[in-house]
């Protein structure tokens, strides 16, 4: 049964790590004038209130978007995230955060095509509600990674996946990554970002290991920690695997993450790593 809600956690330091390098690979896609579709199979309801019950009862913003809000020392790549926060609220108070499909929505061009999963039922109610009558959007209450494969390779030829599952179920670590390869297989030229959590760190290290000896070409790991691994402090740091980055990524991130980890770690023990898997 799937529980798992993302109004517990918006705006967390995961999602700061997350949206940054969202809006960095769709800020590079637009440099070209050819269409694209973005195609994310975790959607959630895609826009959260900070003021709602489960906002409050975590407070998980304080450790993520709250301390960034209203600074003018942003790395060039982080402001570009938070010009997408600022423009979700509308307003000088940070009150809403935008979820993934809300950022792409606000970026993506009248050319572009968005495709969002979500299988949770209430989660997927709330999505069509709040992007209802958008043409530009096509929206399925089913299996996102199952979507995945069946609409690679895109029309457009030109595609970013986003794979932000809730991993509330053990086996979606293996999951994962085997869609991931069977994806590439089909649509070998598309930009695969791979969100996870840091939970065990074996865990994740297996998930690194399989990537990497998957055959696939170009996949590099942008990670943000805000304490040190702890098996008793749950999720201490979370990273994206990207597959098929744009070539200025790896750049933007250097100047990002060292800033976010002293910003957003936790008594001296933010950290970050920025590695290649596997070279082109």
């Amino acid at each position: 049964m799937l529980s798992y809600r993302h109004s517990f956690h918006a705006g967390n330091f995961a999602d700061v790590l997350k949206h940054t390098v969202v809006t960095s690979i769709i800020n590079y896609m637009l440099n070209k004038d050819k269409p694209f579709c973005y195609l994310d199979t975790h959607a959630g309801c895609g826009a959260y209130s900070f003021q709602s019950n489960e906002a409050q009862k975590t407070k998980e913003f304080n450790n993520g978007i709250f301390p960034l809000w209203g600074r003018n020392d942003l790395p060039a790549p982080v402001a570009r995230y938070m010009e997408q926060v600022i423009e979700f609220n509308a307003q000088t108070q940070l009150a809403h955060y935008p979820g993934s499909p809300s950022i792409a929505l606000q970026m993506l061009r009248d050319i572009d095509r968005l495709f969002l999963f979500e299988l949770h039922s209430n989660e997927f109610t709330a999505m069509r509600e709040n992007f209802t009558g958008n043409r530009q959007i096509k929206m399925a209450k089913s299996d996102g990674l199952t979507g995945l494969i069946a609409n690679m390779p895109p029309k457009e030829r030109r595609a970013f996946i986003l794979i932000d599952p809730s991993y509330e179920i053990k086996t979606e670590y293996q999951q994962v990554v085997d869609t991931l390869i069977q994806a590439h297989k089909r649509f070998a030229t598309g930009t695969y970002a791979l969100w996870y959590p840091v939970v065990k760190r074996t865990t994740i290290k297996q998930m690194e290991r399989k990537l990497a000896h998957s055959g696939i070409k170009n996949i590099q790991l942008f990670e943000l920690g805000i304490r040190a691994d702890s098996a008793e402090m749950g999720m201490t740091s979370s990273g994206m695997i990207v597959i098929n980055p744009p070539w200025m990524l790896h750049q933007e991130m250097q100047a990002s993450l060292p800033f976010l980890a002293q910003t957003l770690g936790q008594d001296g023990q933010g950290f970050y790593r920025i590695e290649t898997l596997v070279a082109e």
